[in-house]
């Protein structure tokens, strides 16, 4: 079970405490009566999306023997223009580094984090479509600062 607790701090600003232990501040603008100390709670859905398919990428084209060295990942959601402005659609860029890394490998990995591993995905995709793309990097001293 995935647990987690929001308590009030001040005006709008929460701590958040999930079932792991681990904790965090999440907040509004000022304009609505927060603090701008932390993302905003929708934030973490796309926040959770990115990290949920990214672990699952890494994982698998480790165990393809894909030498991957950076990975990065980044979620654009568009919102309904009315409450309660739910993700319409959902966009995946993934942006991969290694040294030989096989085309056919990263898009299986990706599949499979989309289609059958990232519960992030699975939740959202019965509202919002869900689309991606990628790109493979060579490993160099350039990528490598990046």
């Amino acid at each position: 079970m995935t647990q987690a607790t929001v308590t009030l701090v001040d005006g709008m600003q929460f701590v958040v405490e999930t079932g792991s232990g681990h904790s965090f501040t999440v907040d509004s603008v000022p304009e609505v009566g927060g603090h701008d100390t932390g993302p905003r709670p929708f934030e973490l859905v796309a926040a959770g999306v990115a990290g949920c398919t990214a672990m699952d990428v890494i994982s698998i084209l480790r165990k393809m023997q894909q030498r991957v060295t950076g990975l990065k990942v980044h979620v654009n959601g568009e919102q309904a223009p009315e409450h309660p402005k739910k993700f319409v659609s959902i966009h995946v860029e993934y942006t991969i580094v290694g040294y030989n890394l096989s085309e056919d490998r990263v898009a299986r990995a990706i599949e499979l984090s989309e289609t059958k591993y990232c519960p992030a995905m699975a939740s959202l995709r019965p509202g919002a479509p869900i689309t991606s793309s990628y790109t493979i990097l060579e490993a160099n001293e350039e990528t490598m600062r990046k």
